[in-house]
């Protein structure tokens, strides 16, 4: 028998570890299976049919070209994000490897807060009965979502007491800023640059925030205000309130409001053409003329509103925002070390971003919305135009559309579904849960084209192979510029602005960021509809 300290010790195989495409790659492998479909098609087709030929080959360049354009937008936005988090977390680790003799502010707060944590737990056991059921249950990220939730709803807790600090410290840059825009729009009423709603991004003299269930996540109506004003003059410029309850806690009185009606049915003007993308690469030439007139002329801007001092507030205020929850992440893993992990600490990430948010996202969307409203007003004036206009004037083939229109009522009209999806995005305040809307618009505009086509073909043994061959980024794009014109929206370029700035890494190379950067380029289209039109 041979000894057992002469026995090879055998190691547990390694399990590689897949590394997770770029989208750039993602963009590829699409590709290749399209041009495999596309030889496949083309072999079985006979040498006369010259016609479908061409038009398989135009519509795989279109399919290709796009599913590019995306990645790589979408390639640019990961990389400045990634760039960003690494500069982040180099000020970090300069901080935290300093010298211990001369600690900075935030070292010195943090290791006080530390100390506020463990002198809490000395009077209070519930955090280890949570740290037992942790221990026993390490993958089970509902409990890690509980006890965030628990932890932050505790008003005497250090942590949450620094969430409603650091809210407070968001909300007074904040509120000075989005006041004076207000009263600069207010005194420039005469200006067509700025849009229709900018005269309530704050009422003067409002103490009290609408809860983020407001259509257009503005301010609410003005309070009875001691500011002083003149008789003929415009009203005087609020100084930061007292923080007011409601600030902190999530509001009932939410306003119900409408997309806009059209003013004018231009749909007649609509570049007349097989598919609007079909000239994707002159659509992102012309980009470039954002924030310019029909003319080529820049739009006249208020005096009273500056882009470039708006601009320099939100890069501050978005960088105060992201060290705000650097922070708080950081002490609640320092609380709880079990948290430490990749899962849990997205989820902790997660739950940490919907409480600091939902107070807070009515002002800060009113500040993007001050630097973007040349932006929203052309897609503005891009709905009142075209609301009304059919939806093969924007590419989107007959059998994508249902057979009987009439059939279901003269107030519905195709995909309406996924533009009342898509309008909930407003309701929430949390930027995930925004980005959960946004997926969930284009899930169903993809379940109405498989029940469109379904319904055309009218045959119940073709609907397997309609699941996956239905639409594809050909169609989608058109479709979901027709949901952006029938959502009466025009917010929304500052939603996904906001959305792009405040979404977690991981979430931009998954599905949600694919559905994040198809909107923003249905936006981008829909916004040049307009010249489009006037320049045939």
């Amino acid at each position: 028998m041979i000894p057992l300290h002469f026995l090879p010790v055998l190691s547990p195989p390694s399990v590689p570890r897949v590394r997770e495409l770029t989208p750039l790659e993602e963009a590829s492998l699409q590709n290749q299976k399209l041009k495999a479909t596309y030889e496949a098609r083309m072999a079985r087709l006979d040498p006369s049919q010259a016609m479908q030929k061409t038009s398989l080959t135009l519509s795989l360049q279109r399919q290709m070209m796009e599913n590019l354009v995306i990645a790589k937008a979408r390639e640019e936005t990961l990389q400045r994000k990634m760039e960003e988090r690494r500069l982040r977390l180099q000020e970090a680790a300069n901080r935290r490897f300093c010298s211990q003799v001369a600690l900075t502010p935030e070292e010195r707060e943090q290791r006080a807060l530390y100390a506020a944590v463990l002198e809490y737990e000395q009077d209070h056991d519930w955090p280890k009965h949570w740290r037992s059921k942790l221990k026993r249950n390490p993958g089970d990220l509902s409990l890690v979502t509980s006890l965030v939730s628990h932890l932050l709803s505790l008003p005497d807790h250090p942590i949450s007491q620094l969430l409603k600090k650091l809210q407070c410290a968001v909300y007074t840059a904040l509120y000075p800023i989005v006041s004076q825009a207000a009263v600069s729009a207010v005194s420039a009423a005469g200006c067509c640059s700025l849009p229709p709603d900018a005269d309530r991004l704050l009422a003067p003299g409002s103490r009290r925030l609408r809860s983020s269930q407001s259509l257009y996540c503005m301010l609410s109506p003005p309070e009875p205000s001691t500011a002083p004003r003149s008789q003929d003059g415009p009203p005087a410029t609020p100084s930061t309130p007292p923080l007011h309850p409601s600030l902190l806690d999530k509001g009932a009185d939410s306003s119900p409001a409408g997309p806009p009606s059209p003013l004018v049915d231009a749909s007649s003007r609509l570049p007349d053409k097989d598919s609007s993308f079909e000239d994707l690469e002159q659509f992102l030439a012309t980009s470039e003329r954002w924030g310019r007139g029909p003319g080529g002329h820049p739009e006249p801007q208020t005096p009273g509103a500056k882009r470039e001092p708006l601009l320099e507030h939100l890069k501050s205020t978005v960088k105060d925002i992201h060290n705000a929850i650097d922070r708080l992440l950081s002490l609640t893993l320092l609380a709880f070390e079990s948290l430490n992990t990749a899962a849990s600490k997205d989820r902790c990430l997660a739950c940490i971003e919907e409480s600091f948010f939902t107070p807070l996202w009515p002002l800060l969307l009113a500040l993007y919305r001050s630097v973007h409203h040349t932006r929203e007003a052309a897609l503005s004036r891009s709905m009142e135009l075209y609301r009304n206009a059919p939806p093969t004037a924007l590419g989107i083939p007959t059998k994508l559309l249902p057979r009987d229109p009439e059939a279901k009522g003269a107030t519905m009209y195709p995909y309406s579904t996924a533009a009342q999806e898509l309008g909930l995005l407003v309701l929430e305040s949390c930027p995930q849960k925004k980005l959960e809307c946004i997926a969930r618009a284009l899930r169903v505009i993809c379940i109405c084209a498989e029940d469109y086509c379904h319904a055309q073909e009218a045959r119940p043994e073709a609907r397997p192979q309609l699941l996956t061959a239905a639409i594809g980024a050909d169609d989608l794009l058109p479709i979901l510029s027709f949901v952006v014109l029938r959502s009466g929206l025009p917010q929304l370029v500052s939603e996904c602005a906001a959305l792009e700035e405040f979404t977690h890494e991981g979430y931009l190379i998954g599905e949600e960021g694919y559905c994040l950067t198809s909107l923003q380029s249905a936006l981008s289209y829909v916004e040049l509809l307009p010249w489009g039109a006037l320049g045939r």
